[in-house]
């Protein structure tokens, strides 16, 4: 959408209009014409910002399934950081001009107060900007080029094809960008800790397995994807084969010596690096991760007070696990009753093909159940469809257990909940549900679609997200089936409540680590300890906390404030209490930071009770 002037010039009009009226003491009021127009004005350029952001960032055309350039990577250079910094700066100088809060109207003053807020945040945390790890063995740029090209990067004629191997071709540049960032973080203090380089180093690795890097009758990951979407195309049997060739040359001339230069300069950083994992060793590393966990629950929860509540929670979800294995005659402890869970085959499926094959048909099974029951707890359901998926073999070792990719905003690509199944005794059958619930249906897939799919509201907001908020969406989510009775048996509810108390075992390692000076052997051990999950579970968790300070601490925070703030609707509504009009609250604005949200809340409430007391 083009930018005109006029339109800002309008906002300018109408709020000196309006500040002149307010001094006066005057009792006129903005008109609804105004306010229609200021708020569409003001729309109008959060819409600019949102394109002239997309513009820059060739992967989030193809995340919105716009292929516009189509053949190229993002900028990764300390230069583009730069360049944001400014344009945010120029952003909230513009916002905070004149006082558009008097003008608006609702929506598009939640909209501004975001704006404002985020244009903030990313200014002040700019001093953070190299407190991170571009590479690890979560994600990064060595596992992010073959998982983008694999699941985004679609090839419907011939077009896309050479857009792919032009993708091949620039991942030279996308890697020389990574390693001046991970220079520029040594120079400043912060490189990865020991225990990251040897997994990063073998996913590196694995991408340059098979055709065309070594001999043999196997093709490598990236070739294979390649023309397998090649093959597909309807066109001649010689064109495909060019296209193919033109791959094959790119991973050998442009991707092999990419992921060289990587390998080599990460074997010589390993060398340098030790075994400090918490975000205390950094630069200023506790005014950091005060900041991280700031920005991560929304809230102003001091590191010791999450600590705190982890602990409480963790003694809460025993007792209730007690009850279960009461209840089911188990004889023993607690700690007893965790070793029979993780160890027992009738908790898991076969470790063979047709054992993972089971799982994902029971796991599609539990989401197509939910999918036939979602009108008793929405109102509003979204468009998109959901898949189920395994994890992709080339990264399921270091992924996670199970997570959630958000459709593409124009529907070519359906949302779909990965389960991973590289190690099958990580992935109880007791759990399926609470996983499933999570990362699927009523979780993950109906937050986010229904935020993509929103009217009304500007880009930012479709696609943003606040972790606290998201993920504490996907926790609650595990619980609303249980009052459903949606959870078969016993071990099953056991198996939610093992979900709910790893996440409070996260508030208190997390903080742990990053502020207690915790190691990562008594993080894990910590885990071990207390759950009854796998101790690869345990570590991979452990690792997690390590190169990402502060995410895993919004999971309980968010779910917590959002169930705190169903208890005070339904105590003040009472038989008023309608929940699918809560979750349209708490859904129908997009990701919002929890204070917000809680405002929005209390706002349903009052407007309810006073449209019950009329009615009476």
């Amino acid at each position: 959408m083009k930018y005109k002037t006029s339109s800002v010039l309008l906002i300018f009009a109408v709020l000196l209009t309006t500040n002149c009226k307010q001094e006066n003491n005057k009792t006129e009021t903005v008109s609804l014409e105004e306010m229609a127009s200021a708020s569409k004005s003001l729309n109008d350029w959060f819409q600019k910002q949102w394109d002239e952001d997309v513009a820059l960032s060739p992967m989030t055309q193809t995340y919105l399934g716009d292929k516009t350039d189509y053949d190229k990577w993002d900028d990764l250079s300390k230069n583009a950081e730069e360049k944001k910094l400014e344009r945010s700066k120029s952003r909230l100088a513009f916002l905070k001009d004149s006082t558009y809060l008097n003008v608006l109207d609702e929506p598009t003053k939640l909209s501004y107060r975001l704006a404002v807020q985020h244009f903030e945040n990313e200014i002040e945390d700019y001093q953070y900007r190299l407190y991170t790890y571009p590479v690890n063995q979560m994600f990064g740029i060595h596992s992010q080029v073959p998982s983008f090209l694999i699941n985004m990067h679609k090839i419907t004629n011939k077009s896309d094809a050479e857009a792919y191997v032009s993708r091949l071709n620039g991942v030279g540049i996308f890697f020389d960008q990574t390693i001046e960032g991970l220079k520029e973080r040594e120079a400043a203090g912060i490189m990865l800790p020991k225990f990251v380089f040897p997994k990063v180093l073998e996913s590196c690795n694995n991408i340059l397995k098979g055709q065309p890097f070594e001999t043999g009758n196997k093709q490598s990951t990236l070739l294979k994807d390649f023309s397998e979407k090649v093959n597909a195309l309807d066109i001649k049997k010689e064109e495909k084969n060019t296209l193919i060739q033109s791959a094959e040359k790119a991973l050998v001339s442009s991707v092999k010596p990419a992921y060289e230069k990587l390998i080599s300069f990460l074997q010589e950083q390993a060398k340098r690096a030790n075994n400090d994992d918490g975000a205390w060793k950094f630069p200023n590393g506790e005014k950091f991760f005060n900041n991280a966990l700031a920005r991560t629950t929304t809230t102003k929860m001091t590191s010791e007070e999450i600590h705190e509540l982890g602990l409480s929670e963790v003694e809460r979800i025993h007792s209730e696990m007690e009850a279960i294995k009461n209840k089911v005659g188990f004889e023993g402890s607690l700690q007893e009753f965790f070793t029979f869970m993780k160890n027992d085959k009738q908790f898991y499926y076969p470790d063979s093909k047709e054992g993972r094959d089971a799982y994902m048909k029971k796991a599609t099974m539990i989401i197509d159940s939910m999918k036939s029951r979602l009108d008793e707890l929405f109102l509003t359901k979204p468009k998109a469809k959901m898949i189920v998926k395994a994890v992709e073999p080339f990264r399921e070792k270091a992924a996670g257990k199970a997570f959630y990719q958000q459709p593409a905003i124009d529907g070519s690509r359906p949302g779909t909940y990965y389960a991973n199944m590289y190690d099958i005794m990580a992935m109880p059958n007791y759990q399926m549900e609470a996983l499933a619930y999570h990362e699927g249906i009523p979780g993950h897939h109906m937050q986010i679609a229904i935020a993509q799919e929103l009217e009304g509201i500007p880009m930012f907001r479709k696609m943003g997200g606040y972790t606290a908020y998201i993920e504490g969406w996907g926790l609650y989510s595990e619980k609303v089936p249980k009052e459903m009775g949606m959870y078969s048996d016993p071990y099953s509810d056991f198996g939610r409540l093992a979900m709910e108390l790893w996440r409070a075992c996260r508030l208190v390692v997390d903080t742990g680590i990053h502020s207690k000076k915790w190691t990562r052997e008594k993080g894990i051990d910590y885990y071990v300890e207390n759950t009854p999950n796998a101790k690869s579970d345990a570590v991979k968790m452990v690792e997690r906390h390590i190169v990402m300070p502060s995410q895993a601490t919004a999971y309980k925070v968010g779910m917590n404030k959002i169930l705190e703030l169903r208890e005070k609707a339904k105590n003040e509504l009472n038989d008023k209490f309608d929940i699918r009009e809560f979750h349209d609250i708490v859904l129908l604005n997009g990701a919002l930071p929890l204070n917000i949200l809680e405002e929005l809340v209390n706002a349903w409430i009052t407007e309810t009770s006073k449209k019950v007391n009329q009615a009476a």
